[in-house]
Order: structure tokens, then C-alpha cells, then sequence
């Protein structure tokens, strides 16, 4: 690196551009989902649209849940997977939020997600 790109580095703006585009956001908001729903991110659908001026998130995915079975069994596993769907998918709209934000530095205003189905996952915990 040259004098002047050292220069220019430390402690000054440069000028130009940074943009982030559709499908870098798409796939990143894909994972987040993925990662508060305990499910995988190719199960995830994600769609944007503008919010006056910022970023409304539109999921459809589906939701990690224990065995019927093991419920019937011991019903404190629906605690151990983060309570009630409903309660899963409130926390996550949060999260998700959140995680896309802080990592992309893009303005959401809102996180919609529709729940899609159910994926089973025996002895799994989601956080």
C-alpha cells in the first residue's frame, strides 16, 4: 500500500460507494431466520419491500418443534424449545431484526414471518 492509501485510510472517509445488494441481504436474512428458528436457511423464503424509505422483511419459513410424542412424555420440552410457536415466532421477528441490521448496517423497519410448516427435530434445543 502506498503513503497516500495509508494516509487516506486513517482517520478520513473515502469517497465512493458501498451497496449491498439484494441477494447478499436475501441470504443473510435467510440465515438469521434460519438461526432463531431452528430450521435451515434453503427452507426460508425471504421477500423486501420499501417501508417509506426503509426495509420491511417478509418470511415464510417453517419452525423447529420437538417429537409430539416426547411432548406427550414430558410437556416441559415446549419450554426447552423456547415456549408456544406463537412465543417462538414473536422473539424471533426481534432477533432477526437485530442480527440483519447489525450486520449489514441496512435500516429494517419491521420483520413479518409466516409460518410455513413444522420441522421436527428430536432432542435439539433451538436458542
Amino acid at each position: 500500500m502506498t503513503n497516500t492509501a495509508q494516509g487516506a485510510l486513517r482517520g478520513r472517509t473515502l469517497a465512493g460507494h458501498n451497496r449491498i445488494s439484494t441477494q447478499a441481504l436475501t441470504s443473510l436474512a435467510r440465515a438469521a431466520a434460519a438461526e432463531a428458528l431452528g430450521v435451515e436457511a434453503q427452507d426460508v423464503r425471504a421477500d423486501w419491500s420499501d417501508d417509506d424509505g426503509l426495509l420491511a422483511l417478509s418470511l415464510v419459513t417453517p419452525i423447529a418443534v420437538p417429537p409430539l410424542s416426547a411432548i406427550l412424555r414430558d410437556p416441559g420440552r415446549v419450554a426447552g424449545f423456547g415456549g408456544s410457536i406463537w412465543d417462538r415466532a414473536v422473539a424471533a421477528k426481534a432477533a432477526i431484526l437485530r442480527r440483519v441490521t447489525e450486520l449489514s448496517g441496512a435500516g429494517l423497519s419491521r420483520v413479518d414471518i409466516r409460518i410455513s410448516g413444522a420441522s421436527v427435530k428430536e432432542g435439539r434445543r433451538v436458542r
